[in-house]
């Protein structure tokens, strides 16, 4: 039978540079991705999300630890490996001096497919991403869903396994997000396994089957959306947004209320249970918000627990 787990890390290590001079990116994590599933890496800037990528993608060599993909040592089976990829990297690379249709036909030869192969998955991958209408158009011509959706229909040229999609929404509109959406549920359901990095939490949600936390190169967190959102914050979440000069006197009037209350320069955060009896109690105190906003707990909320909310560059 074909084996269940197809990324397995076992202290999985990246380290550039040399001697005391080296800076440690991934710092010995543990994870499975199972076939069929999508499967989210998170975390912010620095964390080690891109390292672990490219060590899966077996472009950038492991430092320590092991690494098996599709049954196969990443050290010293790279190649074999790779062939049997798609990768959707953060940036697009598509050939901007080829029309759509050249571009699959040029990547699918790199595989060695025959030009036969190549114009029959080239018109159905044209079909899936929704591109039929833009075969013989320039690259150049293109929205950035649509240069975004070329790209996927290209890693998917040579029927991959896995899918590895770095970031793969960044800078699109609501609507081509969505769009994408779409494409990446069906290919799950086509029994496709797909490892994805992404910023934004609601993607997360809605694409992933289980993920990670990453921060300062460790696992800081792991499981299902649902079961990270159990474990990490309230069932419920009341924003309540004060002038500058109130926050302060307010947030003192709200403490012992709930177990955790978090303050930003506008808005107290009170996460709860309840979020109508929170209020309620809030209320009784006499505190009087501009805006008191009741919504359920995030995803958002547990990345912003587990990594906090200082920028990172």
């Amino acid at each position: 039978m074909a084996p269940t787990v197809l990324i397995e890390a076992e202290g999985l290590t990246k380290v550039y540079g040399k001697g005391g001079d080296g800076f440690t990116a991934v710092d010995g994590i543990d994870l499975e991705v199972h076939r069929g599933e999508a499967f989210g890496v998170l975390g912010a800037n620095g964390a080690g999300k891109s390292s672990t990528m490219r060590m899966i993608a077996c472009v950038s060599p492991v430092t320590a630890g092991s690494l098996r993909i599709l049954g196969r040592d990443s050290v010293t089976d790279g190649a074999a490996i790779r062939a049997r990829l798609g990768v959707v990297p953060q940036d697009d690379t598509i050939d901007g001096e080829l029309t759509v249709r050249e571009n699959l036909l040029i990547y699918g030869r790199y595989f060695g497919l025959p030009w036969k192969v190549l114009r029959e998955r080239s018109a159905r991958l044209l079909e899936f991403t929704r591109l039929t209408e833009k075969s013989d158009a320039a690259v150049a011509t293109l929205s950035g869903g649509m240069r975004r959706r070329l790209t996927i229909a290209r890693a998917l040229i040579n029927e991959p396994e896995i899918v590895l999609l770095d970031e793969p929404t960044t800078g699109l509109d609501p609507q081509a997000r969505h769009l994408l959406w779409e494409r990446l549920f069906q290919l799950k359901q086509d029994g496709v396994t797909l490892l994805l990095t992404t910023h934004y939490m609601d993607e997360a949600e809605q694409l992933c089957d289980r993920l990670v936390v990453m921060e300062a190169g460790t696992i800081v967190a792991a499981g299902t959306p649902a079961e990270l959102i159990a474990r990490h914050t309230t069932r419920e979440v009341l924003e309540l947004r004060f002038a500058p000069d109130e926050r302060q006197t307010m947030a003192d009037k709200c403490r012992g209320l709930v177990e955790r209350v978090e303050e930003l320069p506008y808005r107290l955060m009170l996460y709860t249970d309840d979020g109508e009896e929170t209020l309620a109690a809030v209320n009784a105190r006499g505190v009087r918000p501009q805006t008191a906003l009741i919504r359920r707990s995030s995803l958002e909320d547990v990345f912003l627990t587990l990594t906090g909310r200082s920028l990172v560059d």
